[in-house]
């Protein structure tokens, strides 16, 4: 049969390592695909690696259909539900997946907004599934309401660079979200500093927010705000300097 693999469905979830994708070819060719790939008509919904591999290396496989799909948005509900279950994916990978089941599910009691926009979305049968709290959407994703908190200011504010070193663990969730209210130029130039730039960046950041917050009219307060502008404008004057310095090679 035809199988379709739909690129917007295969970008939906964060590809594999090249680490786990070297695991989950071992094990195919060592036990072959005992699961079933899962398909919307002829749409691949689950099992994209593992359709990658089998069809590389002639891996047999089988397919089911699952004839509850009425829209794109059921597909994506069922993927964020299937990979917040899984024990490989990062607490910030779960809160961005719980993050989007919140946005899909306030779009689908917002049809106006459909329709202001021209677009057609397909009726959703039965009462719509209400939006969840932020405490709901913590706890369907395995993390503190503190941590979606910080996952849902990153996704807002933070620059790609920032969201990527989250993703690779060059810095905690808690961190990035105190880099990501600086500017963006600030965001990558502490970025292009590594590990240490950024911890630096987070601690200075906070020191100086702890001491607008408990002096906010006094003179402390007033030098504290500068220091914070002080440190803005280093860290973009810091990501100035490597840009000349890539233009001068």
């Amino acid at each position: 049969m035809n199988i379709t693999v739909n690129e917007e469905l295969l970008a939906y979830i964060d590809p594999l390592t090249p680490e786990e994708n070297e695991a989950l070819e071992r094990s195919l060719l060592a036990e072959g695909c005992r699961d079933a790939l899962v398909l919307w008509g002829e749409v691949l919904v689950d099992g994209h690696n593992r359709h990658r591999i089998c069809t590389q290396h002639g891996i047999p496989f089988n397919t089911v259909q699952n004839t509850r799909f009425t829209s794109i948005d059921d597909v994506h509900l069922w993927m964020i539900e299937q990979h917040l279950g899984r024990r490989s994916v990062s607490d910030f990978q779960r809160g961005v997946l719980a993050l989007r089941r919140k946005d899909i599910l306030t779009a689908r009691l917002q049809p106006a907004t459909a329709e202001a926009s021209g677009s057609e979305a397909p009726p959703v049968p039965g009462k719509p599934e209400p939006v969840p709290t932020m405490g709901a959407i913590a706890k369907s994703a395995r993390i503190s309401n503190a941590t979606i908190n910080q996952i849902e200011k990153i996704q807002k504010s933070a620059a790609p660079e920032l969201v990527a070193a989250v993703k690779s663990g060059t810095i905690s969730i808690n961190a990035a979200a105190t880099v990501a209210s600086l500017p963006v130029e600030a965001q990558v130039a502490a970025v292009a500093g590594g590990k240490k730039e950024l911890q630096q960046a987070a601690r200075q950041v906070r020191e100086s927010q702890a001491v607008a917050r408990t002096e906010p009219e006094t003179p402390e307060g007033v030098i504290a705000r500068l220091r914070q502008t002080i440190t803005e404008l280093s860290a973009e004057n810091a990501a100035l300097k490597a840009r000349l310095a890539e233009l001068t090679f």
